[in-house]
């Protein structure tokens, strides 16, 4: 990844004050998508590094999604999608974890990776690290080995990283 493309991201990235709710910083990554040559160079930078290194692409509900189908279809491997409770047919496997208010739930497919795949997660934003957490744990439950999490952009001051710690956790921009 040149220094350009997170010069780039941070340009475009739009922050949206109070959303969703009063107190919170919402990080708009539509500009982002939106610029077709700067996607195109964000999917090739957080693919670079995982070439030949893992068998699947995990993308994180909704937004994870997006960067994770590009980052799966530009590495030529399957995706798949880490959703919310009930969102997905057939027999599946899943994890609840802690939010700040609460506690929520994300699913598989239980036969969505085979025992043993080399399975990359990958998520927009970086903030406390529960849910990326909770998507590492849920892959591991299902056989697969998660060698990373990549992340377009992380908070830093929210402790994402901390959460995950013994993981390699890549992020193109730190704000």
């Amino acid at each position: 990844m040149s220094i350009d493309v997170g010069e780039r991201i941070l340009a475009t990235l739009r922050d949206v004050p109070d959303f969703p709710e009063p107190g919170v910083t919402f990080k708009d990554i539509t500009p982002v998508i939106a610029d077709a040559e700067l996607f195109a160079d964000v999917v090739r930078a957080h693919a670079e590094p995982w070439q030949g290194r893992v068998d699947a692409v995990a993308g994180l509900e909704a937004r994870g999604f997006i960067f994770g189908a590009a980052i799966a279809l530009h590495m030529g491997l399957g995706f798949v999608p880490v959703r919310k409770a009930g969102k997905l047919p057939g027999p599946t496997i899943g994890v609840d974890y802690a939010l700040e208010y609460g506690t929520a739930r994300i699913e598989v497919q239980r036969e969505a990776v085979a025992p043993g795949a080399r399975v990359l997660v990958v998520d927009d934003v970086l903030a406390t690290g529960g849910t990326a957490a909770a998507a590492c744990e849920l892959l591991e439950t299902c056989g697969a080995v998660v060698p990373g999490v990549e992340v377009l952009v992380e908070i830093e001051a929210l402790g994402g990283r901390d959460v995950l710690a013994g993981r390699a956790v890549r992020s193109l921009v730190t704000v």
